[in-house]
């Protein structure tokens, strides 16, 4: 049987205060429960309302002001061009899936590492990253070009389409293409 997902209340002074442990605690400690995949949940001590996303964004705003940062400013500013737009839960999916991928390819990287050199191959795996993504970076723009490349004609396609329809169904009103002639 699974333990409960660890309650943290937020109260209107900002502190946070966690129930499993009867004490307050800091974003940093909030952090280190993530880093040690604990689920939890954060709920305004108030209203009961959810904040769990809101603290976890406020942890990422802090790591991303001090030390460097992991979004450059061309990437937030596409993250925002997204919100409302139709492909907003697509690329929230699409991030999603591909952050698991990535967390599990990790994962099994480290655990053939351990097999191999042992408890202490930090050295090794930092060097194999650097490799990888230097061949991968590469490999995925050309992934996603060639991706984009095809939706784009698939739209122009459906676009196409939607006009020869469009026209048929209105054969018989004058149209600016024969009143021009």
């Amino acid at each position: 049987m699974s333990e409960p997902v660890r309650l943290i209340k937020k109260y209107p002074n900002r502190r946070l205060y966690d129930t499993k442990t009867s004490a307050y605690i800091t974003l940093g400690d909030v952090k280190e429960l993530v880093l040690k995949y604990e689920g939890f949940k954060v709920l305004d001590a108030k209203t009961a309302e959810d904040l769990t996303r809101s603290i976890l964004l406020q942890i990422i705003l802090e790591e991303e002001t001090g030390g460097v940062p992991l979004f450059s400013c061309e990437l937030l500013s596409g993250f925002i061009r997204f919100y409302g737009s139709a492909s907003q839960n697509m690329l929230g999916r699409y991030l999603e899936n591909n952050m698991r991928t990535f967390i599990e390819f990790q994962q099994k990287l480290q655990e053939q590492t351990r097999n191999v050199y042992g408890s202490d191959a930090s050295h090794v795996q930092a060097d194999f990253w650097n490799q990888f993504l230097n061949f991968q970076q590469p490999a995925m723009q050309n992934v996603m070009s060639t991706y984009m490349d095809q939706s784009k004609k698939m739209f122009q396609s459906m676009q196409d389409q939607l006009q020869t329809q469009t026209r048929s169904m209105f054969t018989g009103f004058p149209t600016a293409d024969k009143e021009d002639k």
